[in-house]
């Protein structure tokens, strides 16, 4: 049951502070983009001409392909805006791979990951994404107000502007002006064929930017092509301002086009903005949202597509967040734009996590700061209504991690009280299971609520459970938290006390799983938490409430973690693979089986997506990554659901799960290890990516030992894979582990590490393992034979 059915289900049962608003205006212009060589316009169609800020400026675009682009050209330099589109309507041929929806709701084995796992090798990205129909690919009631597929709008306003399956918005609507896009003017006459759905397309201007694309075919090669954006100038606190542009495209040629400036025409006084307003506007946008992730430690990948959906991850929350800081979970509707979801603690964990992780520092700072200041009691709850226990650890954890990137003791110690509060809501949890009697197979394990939504029920005790995920995750924030605190110099006494307890916890956990293995069931089951009698479907079916509701919060957060040995991690795997927990590789949203029922859990299932990658197990990290992008997220829109099935509906957008997305993409490319002195380099990568012969890289990706870069690129010709590793400081972190995937079968033969003989490791054998000793950079060679 996802949220939203879970706060329906109780109604039907009866039962902030203002941040300062900021022009856009008032940032300062970044000059524009210069290729190294001008860009080619020839065969381009000159569409207008503008003076902006003295400089008069030329806009082409390339109308001989559907996805031309549109280049901005003046004397001092060009920008090029790139346009894509995917299709949001199913393949032809069979859906789900050929298998039965009904048998894939009732299995308890991810049926569709098994086929799409069956060769051994590396997932096939494009038979991942035609495995089942797109987000919002099933007709739509209404023109303009049918399911919104995505939004538009600024960090400085405190609303967003959604936009429909028509390209429209509340308040402007291409149909008054295409008469193509209008639908029937009644139900059809009984006995009538149904007109066919019309194939639509949906992307993005400027590869990343929020400014969406709407492409709906009207005949063979000819497209109404819809454009919406924020206006970056505009000064209205609530009020999104947006720009559209509605075009009907035949052939190579543009035979109508419509301007538009979010409202439609009352003439005289409101007209239609001439073209020149619409690009200039274009223009500002593009270099606003620079401006916007000038903080980024951008990769390059043979892929572009995963660096922009990154990207466009955080112009998503910066326009979902009040000013660009202030929390919120959703986007357009009540759930979850409501002020009762703000201090979600899923909505700062994952925001700081992501932000941390590619380098936005600022930007992590003034999350970090807001939250605690408005959002964290004295007493270390959140101003929420049910605090979700594991997420205090996973807090301490992640502001463990803020002080290793940032070194910011200044912030640490202005919130030291509430950082050592919500350390004490855990200490005083596990004291009290301590003092349960020895003989209590549950003493010693932290009893909460795993869910929000657990306090809205009659009987909110029935989840105030010892789960693992509670425990395990508390003993990782504390010893983090605990390694801050003694480079903070904050005192030696609570450093000792947090990591004794630490140390408890873990083994608590452990000792409890091993001992509740269920090995009377084939495969072996472990269940969330000690003294369960029906693995977690058949609970949720048999009891009503179940204590075991939402166990993909339970094993997901279990996983994150980071605190079991390897048998017990991939046991806590397999049991979600066999039992029903995955859908597609993804962590599925569990509940009882039902013919046709299988959805994904699209946040905080991020944590399941790590272990898989800790573990080599690179194949399901990878069938995981697409398959939470193509069937999780919107099709070139890129909205991504809390909850998606896989029959083509549509889903409600909260942001952290569309920051799934980047964490997976900066974890293939760079990953830490959690409790060793270890980085991992190139751990994820797919072998079509390494062998591709084009470049993979990032620069200063933050981690604990400061900044690295990391490039790999294969040479097919000679058979070789390159790398180059270099750290912040010599000898830091003592060890590197950098993975060359070739794929196909193919073993690595040998590797060298700066000319020198190098060991091979890792379960496949693809791993050269380096001591970094005294130096700062490895040149890593693998041969292939």
């Amino acid at each position: 049951m996802d949220r939203r059915d879970f706060l329906q289900t109780l109604a039907a049962a009866g039962t902030s502070a203002a941040l300062p608003l900021q022009s856009a205006s008032q940032t300062k212009p970044i000059a524009p983009r210069s290729p190294q060589a001008p860009p080619d316009v020839e065969g381009h169609a000159l569409v207008c001409e503008f003076s902006r800020r003295g400089i008069a400026w030329k806009v082409y675009e390339d109308l001989r392909t559907r996805d031309g682009a549109i280049t901005f050209v003046s004397a001092n330099g060009a920008r090029v805006l790139t346009k894509n589109a995917e299709p949001c309507f199913a393949e032809e041929g069979p859906p789900f791979l050929g298998l039965s929806i009904d048998e894939i709701g009732l299995s308890g084995r991810d049926l569709l990951a098994e086929k799409l796992l069956a060769s051994g090798g590396d997932p096939d990205e494009r038979q991942v994404r035609s495995a089942a129909p797109p987000q919002g690919s099933v007709a739509q009631p209404g023109e303009g107000r049918g399911r919104w597929t995505t939004f538009v709008g600024t960090k400085e306003a405190y609303d967003v502007t959604p936009v429909y399956p028509a390209g429209s918005t509340r308040t402007w609507l291409p149909a008054q002006y295409f008469a193509e896009l209008r639908g029937p003017a009644g139900p059809p006459a009984p006995g009538a064929t149904p007109a066919p759905q019309r194939k639509r397309y949906e992307g993005l201007v400027g590869g990343w930017m929020p400014a969406t694309r709407t492409l709906i075919e009207i005949s063979p090669g000819a497209y109404i092509e819809n454009i919406v954006f924020g206006d970056v100038l505009a000064k209205d606190k609530f009020i999104v301002r947006t720009w559209h542009r509605s075009m009907r495209l035949e052939g190579t040629a543009a035979t109508k086009v419509v301007y538009g400036s979010t409202y439609p025409e009352y003439p005289p006084a409101r007209k239609a903005p001439a073209a020149t307003s619409f690009y200039r506007a274009l223009l500002e946008f593009a270099e606003y949202w620079d401006r916007q992730l000038q903080e980024f430690a951008e990769p390059s990948l043979p892929e572009r597509s995963w660096v922009d959906l990154s990207k466009h991850c955080f112009a998503k929350e910066m326009m979902i967040r009040p000013g660009g800081v202030y929390p919120k979970y959703g986007g357009v509707d009540r759930d979850y734009f409501g002020s009762e979801y703000d201090g979600f603690q899923d909505v700062f964990t994952s925001g700081l996590y992501t932000n941390l992780e590619w380098g936005r520092f600022e930007t992590a700072r003034a999350y970090f700061d807001n939250y605690f200041s408005d959002f964290v009691d004295a007493n270390g709850m959140p101003n929420m209504r049910g605090p979700e226990t594991a997420q205090f650890g996973l807090t301490l954890s992640l502001l463990a991690r803020y002080f290793n990137y940032t070194g910011d003791r200044a912030l640490m110690l202005k919130h030291r009280p509430r950082i050592e509060a919500t350390a004490r809501v855990l200490a005083d949890l596990q004291d009290i299971a301590l003092a349960l009697p020895a003989a209590d197979p549950t003493r010693g394990l932290i009893r909460g609520w795993n869910e929000s939504d657990a306090c809205l029920n009659a009987r909110p005790e029935t989840w105030w459970q010892p789960y693992y995920a509670n425990s395990a995750f508390a003993a990782r924030g504390l010893k983090d938290i605990a390694d801050a605190w003694q480079a903070l110099g904050a005192g030696a006494a609570q450093v000792q006390a947090w990591t004794r307890r630490s140390t408890e916890l873990r083994e608590a956990v452990v000792a409890s799983m091993r001992a509740n293995i269920r090995h009377d069931l084939k495969p072996a089951y472990v269940p969330p938490m000690p003294g369960t009698t029906l693995p977690f479907r058949e609970a949720m079916a048999a009891e009503r409430p179940s204590p075991q509701q939402w166990p993909h919060r339970l094993y997901a957060e279990l996983l994150h973690a980071d605190v079991l040995p390897a048998d017990l991690a991939n046991l806590a795997i397999d049991t979600l693979r066999n039992y029903g927990g995955t859908t597609l590789g993804v962590v599925a949203n569990i509940g009882p089986a039902r013919p046709g029922a299988r959805s994904i859990l699209g946040f905080i299932s991020y944590g399941y997506a790590q272990m898989l990658l800790r573990l080599d197990r690179i194949e399901e990290f990878l069938l995981f990554l697409y398959s939470h992008r193509y069937h999780d997220h919107t099709r070139g829109s890129w909205t991504a659901g809390e909850v998606s099935g896989i029959r083509g509906g549509t889903s409600l957008f909260c942001i952290p799960a569309q920051q799934t997305i980047p964490l997976l993409v900066r974890w293939m490319l760079v990953l830490e290890d959690s409790d060793e002195d270890r980085l991992y380099f190139g751990k994820g990568l797919p072998a079509s990516w390494v062998m591709s012969g084009h470049p993979v890289a990032v620069s200063q990706a933050p981690t604990r030992f400061g900044r690295v870069d990391f490039n790999l690129v294969s040479k097919p010709p000679e058979k070789s894979m390159e790398a180059t590793v270099k750290l912040a400081r010599a000898g830091a972190p003592a060890e590197i582990q950098v993975k060359l995937r070739s794929g196909n079968g193919a073993r690595l033969q040998r590797a060298t590490v700066n000319g020198r003989h190098a060991a091979l490791g890792g379960p496949q054998g693809d791993t050269v393992v380096i001591q970094t000793r005294g130096d700062e950079r490895f040149a890593v060679t693998g041969y292939l034979p």
